[in-house]
């Protein structure tokens, strides 16, 4: 079972694009700050987390999500590789969103 849940908040705006091709779909991606539990007294840690969001969940993010919009996710962690510009591999592990709402009201 791969399933991630995160609460935090988002350190920038939503990066949103739209694939190609007849059906168009919203691909959204931003970081959330995760709090690490178990931190020493007056010592704050987090772990920045990369959440990709696609189609429905992709256009929420885009007209509702900010900067410091605290949210809960539930995913699943995917990894993937590429090869950059200099000819090195880059690894990348994600959290792709199934369900996203906010973790606080205004």
């Amino acid at each position: 079972m791969n399933k991630s849940i995160l609460m935090g908040r988002l350190t920038r705006d939503p990066e949103v694009r739209y694939t190609q091709g007849e059906n168009n779909m919203a691909v959204a991606r931003y970081t959330l700050a995760v709090d690490r539990r178990g931190a020493r007294e007056g010592q704050q840690t987090a772990d920045f987390v990369s959440i990709v969001a696609f189609g429905k969940a992709g256009e929420f993010a885009e007209k509702y999500l900010h900067k410091g919009t605290k949210v809960l996710i539930t995913g699943r962690i995917q990894t993937g590789s590429y090869t950059n510009r200099e000819g090195v591999k880059v690894y990348t592990t994600d959290v792709v969103v199934e369900e996203q709402e906010f973790a606080e009201s205004k």
